[in-house]
């Protein structure tokens, strides 16, 4: 092949593009959703009647349901079909959208947020596995791409749009704006995305899936439990003694897995170094970004005085950021290969959040906008090579638990990521005998962030040389 006829690395076979963007779409709307609402909860519970902490259950609720059924949706995948499981997830999270959107009591809330997390649970590995069906390795860097999007995008839009829909229309419409785009999903699944036969089916490891969603559920209510109780030390044992329960849980699991001739999600993709290194640096690297879109507007409303409005347009240099290296990011992974662009990435990721400790009301507004696009630029670009690195080296057959597993230290990463943060600021404010949280502990809470990306830096050191070689192929 000529070296001067280059394929575009994004320009996907066109059933392949439509699959892709298709499911790309819905887990815009499923990421979306999750981080829309913690705007409108104030609201929400004004017009219910309620204290805004009562409400903290529609956001713990889904997280639990969405972490029940995790553990599970390789083994469904494989019992009734990829597109019939992610047809019935995206069926399941839109209906129970709607009933949010028209719920008249915060019982029916929490009720409704539960039927959405066991969709969302089921959704995003679903989705990614239906994505990476039978792909070919040239073209797993172009999905990859496509697929980072909604990742990137959605939790730095989702407050400031909250925050408008909640302002000029009703809190409900966060809600129902799922329903058409949900019912689109569907339709277009139902049209352009072949019938799956599910595979010989398997008995279902009762065992396994017992531990792990034991396991995570006592994990992510620890952490959720933790991050409101760091600095009241009778409140916080139990929060402590949750999370040592799912960890003890996992573990029990992770042994169970590898000796069991049937476990319910196969831990063979660790066998594969790139896939290895991708979910571990990749936990912790995402745990970084997930927690920085949380800090920045309540670092700019609480340590800078800004109001909501201008908190959520002052995300807009760091949304660019994001939007502007995604043209190149594609093109760079296959000048460069993995190994350089993921180290020089999260390098870029972890200096760039360690400088958000130095933002206060005395920094030019030029530096500050500066910093945010520098920020955006290196979690787009380490965003989309770690989700690339995660499959480039994986068979086929390994695609559905891959996806699953990795939607899991997703899942986990994001937990951790808030709820690290929350204690870091928490744990300042208290330590500093402040009344209320001031610049300086966000000052801290970035460090701590910045400290956990490095040690990500410091895994992804172990990337081979040659790591996606295949998928990185010109020809």
């Amino acid at each position: 092949m000529n070296a001067d006829a280059r394929p575009d690395p994004i320009a996907l076979p066109a059933s392949r593009r439509r699959i892709t963007l298709t499911v790309a779409a819905v887990m815009f709307m499923l990421l979306l959703d999750s981080t829309i609402l913690n705007t409108s909860l104030p609201a929400i519970a004004a017009a219910q009647g309620v204290p805004p902490l009562a409400l903290s259950a529609v956001i713990t609720v889904y997280l639990l349901a969405a972490a029940a059924v995790l553990p599970l949706a390789s083994w469904l995948s494989d019992r009734f079909g990829l597109r019939r499981v992610f047809l019935v997830a995206v069926g399941l999270f839109t209906l129970a959208s709607l009933a949010c959107g028209l719920s008249l009591t915060p019982t029916q809330l929490v009720l409704a947020r539960a039927a959405q997390g066991l969709g969302g649970g089921l959704l995003l590995p679903a989705g990614r596995a239906l994505a990476m069906r039978d792909a070919r390795k040239q073209d797993i860097i172009g999905i990859t791409a496509l697929l980072t999007w909604p990742m990137l995008f959605a939790p730095v839009l989702g407050p400031p749009l909250g925050g408008f829909i909640t302002t000029y229309a009703s809190w409900r419409w966060n809600f129902l704006l799922n329903v058409p785009i949900g019912l689109v999903g569907m339709l277009l699944v139902w049209r352009w995305v072949p019938r799956s036969e599910p595979v010989p089916p398997r008995p279902l490891d009762v065992s396994g899936a017992v531990g792990a969603i034991l396991g995570l559920v006592l994990l992510i209510s620890g952490l959720e439990w933790s991050s409101y109780a760091v600095t009241q030390a009778t409140a916080r044992w139990p929060g402590w003694s949750c999370m040592a329960a799912g960890l003890a849980a996992i573990g029990w699991t992770v042994a169970h897995l590898r000796r069991t001739p049937h476990p319910v999600i196969s831990l063979e993709p660790f066998r594969h170094h790139s896939f290895a290194v991708a979910t571990f640096g990749g936990t912790m690297a995402s745990l970084s970004i997930q927690a920085t879109p949380f800090l920045l507007p309540l670092l700019f409303q609480l340590g800078l005085g800004r109001d909501a409005l201008a908190a959520g347009a002052l995300l807009v240099p760091y949304f660019l950021g994001n939007l502007g290296m995604k043209t190149i990011t594609t093109p760079i992974l296959r000048r460069f290969g993995f190994r350089s662009v993921t180290l020089a990435a999260s390098a870029c990721s972890t200096l760039s959040i360690a400088a958000f400790a130095l933002v206060d009301a005395a920094m030019p507004w030029g530096a500050l906008m500066v910093l945010l696009v520098v920020a955006g630029c290196a979690r787009s670009m380490l965003m989309t090579a770690i989700n690339t690195l995660n499959f480039v080296d994986l068979p086929g057959h390994l695609m559905g638990a891959g996806s699953t597993l990795s939607a899991i230290s997703m899942q986990v990463a994001s937990a951790l990521g808030v709820a690290l943060a929350a204690i870091a600021l928490s744990m300042s404010a208290h330590l500093s005998a402040h009344a209320r949280v001031q610049a300086a502990d966000f000052h801290s809470a970035f460090l701590a962030i910045a400290a956990v990306s490095a040690l990500g830096l410091l895994q992804f050191l172990r990337i081979g040389p040659d790591a996606g070689a295949e998928a990185l192929s010109r020809r």
